[in-house]
């Protein structure tokens, strides 16, 4: 079983940044691909970045290319998500997902998730 826990989330202006941060505990960090997804209100959840398990390779949703940048240590057992030129639409509460093996794009594909950590951008 794998325990994950999302933390950074806040109100930030437009145009300002937030760094989210996500711990994992019971199986070895590096080998849990890993994702952030984020749910606004009467919406979806959707998809935001996802990295593998070496941190080699990411992928970004259209919305957020340019803006945010996905990365992990290892060696903390953290991954993070720095978010710049926030937007009002970029409110959401952001989950953290992680899954044995390649990280994807589909929530489906997860099998552990965080509680969530609200972001909240004012205009």
């Amino acid at each position: 079983q794998v325990q994950v826990g999302e933390s950074g989330g806040g109100l930030v202006q437009a145009g300002g940044s937030l760094r989210l941060s996500c711990a994992a505990s019971g199986r070895p960090f590096s080998t849990l691909g890993m994702a952030w997804f984020r749910q606004a209100p009467g919406k979806e959840r959707e998809f935001v970045a996802f990295i593998s398990d070496s941190g080699a390779s990411t992928n970004y949703a259209d919305s957020v290319k340019g803006r945010f940048t996905i990365s992990r240590d290892n060696a903390k057992n953290t991954m993070y998500l720095q978010m710049n030129n926030l937007r009002p639409e970029d409110t959401a509460v952001y989950y953290c997902a992680a899954r044995s093996g390649s990280a994807h794009t589909s929530l489906n594909e997860y099998s552990y998730w965080g509680q969530g950590t609200q972001v909240t951008v004012s205009s």
